[in-house]
């Protein structure tokens, strides 16, 4: 939900346009917003850019934001790499020998499948729901140590 109440020259937008949204037509002014929302820009700097009133500029907002053209940037958090993976998966082996593999990729399915796309900040999620899988329990104290100390240098 895009809040328009207010000063919006410092509210940053990017174009959402999806495919399900029948037809519509756009008038100059909003297709030339549309076009400079990039989810970096504010409406501040788009405005002064296009030489648009923030007065304006706020009711074209509110058409964008009605017919579902523009939507808030969701910050993107870079995914655990692929050398964190293996190392995971190696300690894992340590704790449990050949069962790891199975135990990891079941676990990676609760994450959507691909290991890479697992964002950064839910690497210590992961860490805990395979020690929990880890039955020894200083083998899982080990696996604990050796991740948590990985994990402190991405």
């Amino acid at each position: 939900m895009v809040d328009l109440s207010g000063d919006i020259s410092a509210l940053v937008l990017k174009g959402s346009i999806k495919g399900d949204l029948g037809e519509f037509s756009l008038d100059s002014h909003m297709l030339q917003v549309l076009m400079q929302l990039d989810g970096k820009k504010n409406i501040g700097t788009v405005a002064s850019a296009l030489k648009i009133e923030l007065a304006t500029m706020k009711m074209v907002i509110a058409k964008l934001v009605e017919l579902g053209l523009v939507e808030k940037p969701t910050p993107s958090v870079p995914g655990i790499s692929k050398e964190f993976i293996d190392f995971m998966i190696a300690q894992l082996a340590n704790a449990m020998g050949p069962i790891a593999e199975v135990v990891f990729e079941d676990e990676i399915q609760e994450f959507g499948g691909d290991p890479t796309k697992i964002p950064k900040n839910r690497a210590a999620e992961l860490i805990t729901r395979l020690a929990n899988e880890i039955p020894r329990e200083e083998k899982r104290l080990e696996f604990q140590q050796a991740m948590v100390a990985r994990l402190k240098t991405i």
